[in-house]
């Protein structure tokens, strides 16, 4: 799943409770936020947190639910301000050990709309919950951040129709009699 490791909170199948499975809540040290912070191109992860419910599922599986929240700070893409944003993802992940044909990196594979998500591979028994944290980290932090009522205004457009970027071509183009 995760191609940063930064993170690890290995859980093993063979320790979650057969019957009410096991609540993990994970907070990260100030010097994994920053190293989190570095990868995922934002200033500052002051706040990241992960609730988890890990269950039993089928023959050897797990089952993740849970959210990931956290407080990340941004340049805003439109004034460059500091601006800061919450993000709440939700996980709700099956891992399998019979996944492990599962398609490699960068490979994509179909889901249809309103299908059921295919489980993930259980790899030695073990889900990463730091790993699987970081990724929802990163999918859910906004690419494109604006402070509240910023808006983009295009440069205005020269009254002049000669001084615009291409005038010198279309001069060339008149000279020439609008050949090519």
């Amino acid at each position: 799943m995760n191609d940063h490791p930064l993170w690890n909170a290995p859980i093993r199948v063979e320790d979650v409770p057969e019957e009410d499975g096991q609540d993990v809540t994970l907070t990260p040290d100030a010097r994994t936020r920053e190293a989190l912070a570095k990868i995922a191109g934002v200033v500052g992860l002051p706040r990241l947190e992960a609730h988890f419910h890990v269950s039993r599922h089928g023959q050897g599986g797990l089952r993740v639910d849970g959210t990931v929240s956290a407080t990340v700070e941004q340049t805003c893409v439109v004034t460059l301000e500091p601006v800061t944003n919450e993000v709440v993802e939700v996980v709700d992940l099956i891992f399998d050990p019979a996944a492990k044909d599962a398609p490699l990196a960068g490979e994509e594979e179909s889901v249809l709309l309103g299908e059921a998500e295919p489980p993930e591979p259980l790899i030695d028994g073990t889900v990463d919950l730091g790993a699987l944290a970081t990724d929802f980290l990163l999918l859910g932090i906004d690419p494109y951040p604006r402070k509240p009522g910023a808006v983009f205004s295009p440069p205005p457009t020269p009254e002049d129709k000669e001084s615009h970027p291409f005038a010198a071509l279309a001069a060339l183009k008149r000279r020439s009699g609008g050949q090519s």
